[in-house]
C-alpha cells in the first residue's frame, strides 16, 4: 500500500527528517535524537506535525443525538469552544478509537480521530447515523502542527490577538492566525509540557510552520518527531491506541472510568455498565523499573516466582527521570500503587513497581 503524505512532507526531508511509515503515512520519527528533542519541549518550546490525524465535522439538528450515541462521554455538558476527550465503544466491549469532540457552537462538532483509523472510524460513526446528521470527512483538508513546551504560548502569542493566556485546558479558540483566518487554537496537549495545537487548512500550512519557527527563534524552537511524542506522552502516562487500548480493551480496564458516563445510553453501555458492576479483572497500571532495565511492548510482566499476570503495552527510557518506565495490564490484584512486580526481558526478570499516573 502507498504510503500517504503530510502536506510538508517534503520540507520535513529537507530539515534532515528521518522519515518511516506510521498509521498509512511517511512521517518524521526524529530530527536529531529523541532525547534532545524530547528536552526541547519539556524545557522550551518544540513542533509536532502530526496532520496525519483525522478532522471530522459533524453538523445539523441531529449532531449531537449522534455524538451521544458513539461516544462514552457525555457531550451535552460542552460549551461551545470547550472540548472533550472521549472514546467510540464497540459491540463486544472493546474499544473502535479514543478520540477528542470540539463543540464549536450548537450544531457544529468537529471529531479529531487517530490516523490510523479514519476510515474504521468513518465508517463505524455513519453506521450510527440513522436521523441525518451531516457529516463532513476534511482529513486531507486540514493540517494539524503541534507547538509544546513552556515557552509555546510566548511564541504563539506573537502571531495572534487571541489572548492564549483565556484558552483553558481542553478549551479552543477560533480567530485569525499568523495571517489567516478561522483558525482553531486548542490547548489539548499530549506531552503535558503545556503548549497549544494548530488546526489549519493545509494551503496555509507551509506559511503558517514557517511563521511559527519565526516566532519561536529567540527560545530556540525546533521541529519534533513521533519517536520523542512518544516518550513525551509516556512520562505523562496517556494512551496511544493500537498499543494501550484496542478493539479488545474496556475504557473500564483502560482507566477510562472517567470517560464513561452512565448518565445516558451508549453503543454497549448496557455491558459497560454491568462491567462497572462486576469488576474488571485486569487494570492498565503505570510501572517504573526499579532494576536496570528498558520495558517494551509485549514483554510479559510476572510475579517473583515467575507466574504471568500481565503485559507491557508501552514501555520506553524516560529521558526526565532517568529510568525506564512503562503502561500495562496487570490483573486487578496486583494493580495497587508500589506493588512489586517483574518483567522478563528476555528471560530475565527485572523488577519494576506499579506507580500511580503521570511519572513526572
Amino acid at each position: 500500500m502507498d504510503l500517504k503524505l503530510v502536506p510538508l512532507n517534503d520540507l520535513h526531508t529537507k530539515l534532515g527528517a528521518k522519515m518511516v511509515p506510521f498509521a498509512g503515512y511517511n512521517m518524521p520519527v526524529r530530527y536529531s535524537s529523541d532525547i534532545e528533542e524530547h528536552m526541547t519541549v519539556r524545557k522550551g518550546v518544540g513542533v509536532f506535525d502530526v496532520s496525519h490525524m483525522g478532522e471530522f465535522l459533524v453538523q445539523g439538528p441531529q449532531a449531537l443525538d449522534l455524538i451521544q450515541r458513539v461516544t462514552s462521554n457525555d457531550a451535552s455538558k460542552l460549551i461551545d469552544g470547550q472540548a472533550q476527550y472521549s472514546c467510540l465503544p464497540n459491540e463486544t466491549g472493546g474499544i473502535v478509537d479514543d478520540l477528542i469532540v470540539y463543540k464549536v457552537k450548537d450544531n457544529d462538532y468537529m471529531l479529531v480521530v487517530n490516523a490510523s483509523n479514519i476510515e474504521k472510524d468513518w465508517n463505524w460513526i455513519t453506521k450510527f447515523n440513522t436521523k441525518g446528521a451531516t457529516m463532513k470527512n476534511i482529513s486531507d483538508d486540514i493540517c494539524l502542527f503541534a507547538v509544546q513546551g513552556p515557552k509555546a504560548a510566548a511564541t504563539l502569542q506573537k502571531l495572534t490577538k487571541i489572548d492564549l493566556n483565556t484558552i483553558k485546558y481542553y478549551h479552543f479558540s477560533k480567530g485569525e492566525f499568523a495571517g489567516v483566518q478561522d483558525v482553531i487554537i486548542s490547548n489539548t496537549g499530549y506531552t503535558g509540557a503545556g503548549g497549544f495545537e494548530i488546526y489549519i487548512d493545509k494551503k496555509h500550512a507551509e506559511k503558517t510552520w514557517n511563521a511559527i519557527f519565526e516566532a519561536g527563534k529567540e527560545f530556540d524552537i525546533k521541529p519534533i518527531g513521533l519517536g520523542a511524542r512518544d516518550t513525551l506522552r509516556l512520562e505523562m502516562g496517556f494512551c496511544l491506541y493500537g498499543n494501550d487500548i484496542d478493539d479488545t480493551t474496556s475504557p473500564l480496564e483502560g482507566g477510562l472510568g472517567w470517560i464513561t458516563k452512565f448518565s445516558k445510553q451508549f453503543t454497549n453501555s448496557d455491558a459497560l455498565k454491568k462491567q462497572k458492576e462486576t469488576g474488571v479483572k485486569r487494570k492498565l497500571v503505570g510501572f517504573k523499573m526499579i532494576d536496570k532495565g528498558i520495558p517494551r511492548h509485549d514483554y510479559i510482566i510476572k510475579t517473583a516466582d515467575g507466574s504471568s499476570i500481565g503485559k507491557v503495552t508501552s514501555g520506553t527510557m524516560s529521558p526526565v527521570l532517568g529510568v525506564g518506565v512503562g503502561l500495562g495490564y496487570v490483573t486487578t490484584e496486583h494493580a495497587n500503587p508500589d506493588h512489586e512486580i517483574f518483567i522478563d526481558v528476555r528471560g530475565r526478570l527485572l523488577k519494576a513497581s506499579i506507580h500511580k499516573l503521570p511519572f513526572i
